[in-house]
């Protein structure tokens, strides 16, 4: 029995969740708005900040490239998306965007945000 349990206590690893299962990566070498960055708004931003429902949810439009360019320019954008506490969190009630969206953003942000 002391042997059943010298083995089973010797064999257990204890395993990360990053171990066990690791993120994918993070792609940002080819980061364009219509491709990447577009969909990401859609799907995370666009429920308040469209052009049907921005001026009774948030004031604040982000369809469109010009749109857009007012946040990223003002640098509401990226204060918003990365909770640094310069703008109101976004999306707003619901948790921060991954990690990944993020950084895609951002190097968008970086390259000049064209409207490619």
């Amino acid at each position: 029995m002391i042997l059943f349990w010298a083995l089973a206590i010797t064999s257990c690893v204890y395993h990360t969740e990053e171990e066990l299962y690791p993120p994918e990566p993070c792609d940002t070498s080819n980061v364009t708005y219509n491709a990447i960055v577009l969909p990401i708004l859609e799907q995370n931003c666009y429920e308040c900040h469209d052009s049907a429902n921005y001026q009774a949810i948030s004031n604040i439009l982000l369809e469109g490239h010009e749109n857009l360019l007012v946040q990223v320019t003002n640098g509401k954008l990226i204060s918003a998306i990365t909770h640094d506490g310069n703008a109101s969190f976004m999306p707003k009630d619901r948790p921060k965007l991954p990690d990944c969206d993020i950084a895609i953003i951002k190097k968008w942000v970086d390259i000049g945000a064209p409207d490619n």
